[in-house]
């Protein structure tokens, strides 16, 4: 194992629920759009990777809002507001950590272990969240953090993780993907890349069956349930 590769939202931390969605509904809002999204309705948009790619499929089904002329232009002005209020409620210290990740990532240090952050959420929500979840001394220690528009496929579609397996100079076998979603595993494994998924809330029933190893959090002491020599054993019994 030479790479340990993150999803961002509900990977490094429960950022979806009462993170996104929220922020989603203050940009409706603030736009003057009469929409709500409640948790049910948000776990079923989920399905769709990637927030413009959301917000397009939920006016396609549901209506888009009266007067619109320029659908583009509402989708990138609602996803600029929805951007500001995710990261007001990052700043604000509201969504910690999940358990683990912390703990996972300083072993890798340790061990000189490559890190990555791998998402389809926006670049400058993605870095936050590292930046202010994982602190700068740990954000310096990941070699990469790709994220938002860098690639035109979002998951499933392997290309964010193509992408950094070309960007980290290293063989997909190499790396192993940590990730949350049945969308992120089939990007992972499309990639060639081992994956351990943890799930969450919104995740916790979907279909797994390819994943190398499922538990419900990496976990700190006395609950730990993933560790270093866990994800290295992975590739090499492989």
């Amino acid at each position: 194992m030479s790479a340990i590769i993150f999803d961002c939202d509900g990977v490094l931390a429960d950022t979806e629920r009462d993170g996104h969605r929220v922020a989603f509904n203050k940009a409706f809002a603030k736009e003057g759009c009469a929409i709500n999204w409640g948790v049910d309705l948000y776990g079923e948009l989920l399905e769709v990777s990637g927030g413009k790619e959301r917000m397009r499929h939920y006016f396609d089904s549901y209506g888009w809002p009266r007067g619109v002329r320029d659908k583009g232009a509402l989708i990138k002005e609602l996803h600029r507001l929805k951007t500001d209020f995710f990261v007001e409620i990052i700043e604000s210290g509201e969504l910690p950590l999940r358990p683990g990740v912390a703990r996972i990532v300083d072993e890798a240090i340790a061990a000189n272990v490559m890190l990555a952050v791998c998402s389809t959420s926006h670049e400058r929500a993605v870095n936050l969240v590292v930046e202010r979840l994982l602190g700068p001394g740990r954000k310096a220690h990941f070699a990469t953090i790709l994220a938002g528009d860098v690639v035109s496929k979002k998951k499933p579609d392997p290309e964010i993780y193509d992408l950094v397996s070309h960007k980290l100079r290293l063989a997909p076998s190499k790396c192993v993907v940590v990730e949350d979603s049945r969308n992120g595993l089939l990007a992972a494994k499309a990639a060639g890349m081992y994956c351990i998924v943890t799930t969450n809330g919104y995740t916790k029933n979907e279909d797994f069956t390819e994943a190398d190893l499922v538990v419900s959090e990496l976990g700190d002491p006395p609950n730990v349930q993933v560790t270093l020599e866990t994800v290295a054993n992975i590739v090499e019994r492989r």
